[in-house]
């Protein structure tokens, strides 16, 4: 069996696939593949695990007649052409759960970091400008006894609403469908996403992106926020309209932003960075070593399962199976 591996993962899940097979292609570069080296390499492959960065669409997967499966190295799939997939018998899985709680603490991180102005502080202190303590140095706001709207209640979104117990704070989330048990176990309220962004203090994006959620944050919606307010995001990039943004968080529509994803990216709007009052990280919502090793080991398992004729549990188009 040829495996395709885009990128250099953690040891254990190339290790797990070099024990089960002896024709492995991995990029050792530190950077991702082109479309062109990446269609080129995917030629004749039975599986391949790849990154959010890589696009798999219908030319590429209608050109394979021999691949199986793609294990998406991520919890997202919007990098893949799902319905092509399953026309063409390919099962897709990605990296749920294990990666829900690393994703949370940084939702958390970011929140810390822009309310209690941290990179600020750092970037004066590191000036030298750190002159002894003064009454009005470099003031936040508070995160105790406020109001977290969460966007998007799936595992990180909950993961990351639990995390409020210890700061008193009142829980709001907007989903597509209620979440019963959730609610009984946190006392998070169901409201419309206009109610949560008119009364929330800080609003943290936990949805995966589709035709549906793009743009979800745009001028209407920066708007409706309180200026006192805070918007971070874990999710994905273009889940937020980054013009619109610049332009509330020049005008002081909102206090603030903390971002780990971007539109563009790996491009980052010029004057997000500028901006003082924006927290930005690259991409980092699972970057913990144990988790970007569990990880790599359930992507290289989902391979091994598919390619030894196992169906395996973290599949994206299950209608693949059905067809069969």
């Amino acid at each position: 069996m040829k495996i395709l591996v885009t990128r250099k993962i953690p040891k254990i899940g190339i290790t797990k696939l070099q024990n089960f097979s002896d024709d492995i292609i991995i990029n050792w570069e530190e950077r991702n593949l082109t479309s062109e080296e990446l269609y080129e390499k995917s030629k004749n492959v039975d599986a391949m695990l790849t990154m959010l960065a890589n696009r798999i669409d219908s030319r590429l997967l209608k050109s394979n007649n021999n691949l199986k499966v793609v294990a998406n190295y991520a919890v997202g799939y919007n990098n893949i052409d799902i319905e092509a997939a399953t026309q063409y018998d390919v099962v897709v899985t990605n990296t749920p759960d294990v990666l829900t709680e690393t994703t949370a603490d940084l939702a958390w991180a970011l929140i810390m970091a822009i309310t209690r102005r941290v990179v600020e502080s750092d970037k004066y202190t590191r000036q030298g400008l750190f002159q002894g303590w003064a009454p009005n140095l470099l003031c936040g706001s508070d995160v105790n006894g406020k109001c977290l709207g969460i966007i998007g209640a799936g595992r990180i979104g909950q993961a990351t609403a639990r995390r409020a117990a210890g700061f008193n704070m009142d829980l709001l989330y907007y989903s597509r469908r209620r979440k019963e048990n959730f609610e009984a176990e946190t006392m998070a309220r169901s409201v419309s996403l206009q109610y949560l962004l008119k009364n929330s203090d800080i609003v943290s994006l936990h949805v995966p992106l589709t035709d549906e959620t793009k743009y979800l944050i745009d001028s209407r919606e920066l708007r409706i926020m309180k200026d006192s307010a805070y918007l971070i995001n874990t999710s994905r990039g273009p889940v937020v309209n980054e013009n619109e943004l610049v332009q509330a968080l020049k005008n002081n529509k909102i206090a603030g932003a903390a971002l780990d994803v971007y539109e563009n990216e790996p491009g980052i709007h010029p004057e997000l960075v500028v901006l003082p009052n924006v927290v930005l990280t690259p991409h980092i919502g699972s970057a913990t070593k144990s988790t970007r090793n569990k990880m790599a080991a359930l992507a290289a398992d989902s391979i091994i399962s598919v390619l030894s004729g196992e169906k395996p549990d973290n599949i994206v188009n299950p209608q693949v199976y059905g067809k069969n």
